[in-house]
């Protein structure tokens, strides 16, 4: 009888190969002509004017974590409600508790002022 993690590994190992092998082939096959102009910086076609390198407020970053963990927190309440009729007391709980601890960390993102768009 063979391991059944014979294949979880043969998996794994084609996951990572295919990737790798098409980078590589890309990198061997594609032409390889750099210029000054392809080198060069640009924003939608439009050359940059000053420094390229411009540091963004970390702010904007935590925001958009904060949107995704609730978008996320949507994503795992549909079903519950959903079925909300059908559960037992138990998951009921549990729900209201995934609930109240997400509410925590909505209230502690807003005392922070993490939510407000500067």
């Amino acid at each position: 009888m063979q391991n059944p993690w014979i294949y979880v590994g043969l998996f794994i190992l084609v996951g990572m190969l295919i990737p790798a092998m098409a980078i590589a082939i890309g990198a061997f096959l594609g032409p390889k002509k750099p210029n000054a102009i392809k080198q060069s910086t640009y924003e939608c076609g439009v050359e940059t004017v000053g420094d390229s390198w411009v540091q963004f407020k970390a702010q904007y970053y935590i925001f958009g974590l904060v949107f995704l963990v609730f978008d996320v927190e949507t994503v795992f309440l549909f079903p519950w409600a959903v079925s909300l009729n059908n559960l037992p007391l138990f998951a009921v709980f549990e729900g209201i508790v995934f609930i109240l601890i997400l509410l925590a960390g909505l209230v502690y993102v807003w005392k922070k002022g993490m939510l407000e768009w500067v």
